[in-house]
């Protein structure tokens, strides 16, 4: 393997998808306050959003190499990192590298997105860097920060920014879309951590499996997820989504048994890693629908 096939495999593309799904939630509640869309910006955003994502996961890998967690983690499909550097240790440097200029690609495209629309994209976009900086060696040692980081990025920051950077503001239907974004991303990383609990807490990890335990953190679950689909409901009843947002809920065929194997299975690793790959269905197809259904009765 080379340094650029494991830098790519560092990168973890699949699951760059995310970024795609949550600029589209933006774009979409921009397109329903009756913006139309300007192509260059959106493949600013869109560019910025990657180079963000990649740069997150790049010192996610780096930082989980040098702890030994790589060495020491149970790897699923949708768990435990990539593994490209324990095959290739002399690549670390390469990884390292290409997340900081990953950063400094997502902050000099920020800097000119806020020299375009002002002090409201800037704050967003300090946020942001905070999380990409501090994710691995801070907030997982923090159970609560931890617990919401992921959809505070993704599904509040990513979904604002993409709007105000499209339309000059959030919009009420963009609000209501950060909600159902901000549990499903939650639990999609908080479901991915229990095949990594033991490993985690080998290197000093405190997230909220670690400090409450499975059986706690299956509850969490359980709550975010129906948390996720009341907002969309509630979105709809406030008239600030269409009533088409509700074909989000298609997916509850999905989600309800997933929810409840989770809750079966908390103690039982093994048997809960194969609820892992429709956790990530739910969650993208979710907010994928959600996306597509503000967007079609924006008259987009």
């Amino acid at each position: 393997m080379s340094a650029i096939a494991t830098l790519a495999a560092s990168a973890r593309p699949k699951f760059l998808v995310l970024t795609f799904v949550c600029i589209a939630l933006g774009w979409a509640g921009s397109a329903f306050a009756g913006q139309t869309l300007a192509l260059a910006l959106f493949g600013w955003v869109l560019t910025g959003g990657l180079a963000a994502h990649i740069s997150v996961n790049l010192l996610n890998e780096y930082h989980d190499f040098k702890s030994g967690l790589d060495l020491i983690t149970v790897k699923t499909p949708f768990s435990g990192g990539s593994g490209a550097l324990p095959k290739k240790p002399a690549f670390a440097a390469w990884v390292l590298l290409g997340a900081v200029l990953s950063l400094l690609l997502t902050v000099l495209i920020g800097c000119y997105l806020v020299y375009l629309r002002g002090v409201d994209l800037l704050v967003i976009g300090l946020l942001g860097v905070m999380l990409i900086l501090s994710y691995t060696p801070y907030i997982n040692r923090n159970a609560l920060l931890c617990l919401i980081a992921p959809g505070f990025g993704f599904g509040v920051l990513m979904v604002m920014g993409t709007a105000i950077v499209l339309s000059g503001h959030v919009s009420t239907a963009t609000a209501w879309l950060t909600a159902p974004a901000f549990f499903l991303v939650n639990n999609l990383l908080l479901l991915n951590q229990f095949p990594d609990m033991d490993a985690d807490q080998q290197v000093g990890r405190n997230h909220l499996l670690i400090r409450y335990g499975r059986v706690v953190s299956s509850r969490v679950y359980l709550a975010f997820m129906m948390c996720a689909y009341i907002s969309i409901g509630l979105g709809v009843l406030s008239g600030a989504l269409p009533l088409a947002a509700l074909f989000a809920m298609l997916t509850l065929a999905m989600a309800i048994p997933t929810a409840r194997g989770v809750l079966s299975n908390a103690n039982n690793s093994e048997q809960l890693t194969m609820f892992l790959g429709p956790n990530v269905v739910i969650t993208m197809s979710t907010l994928t629908i959600l996306a597509a259904a503000v967007f079609i009765e924006s008259g987009g």
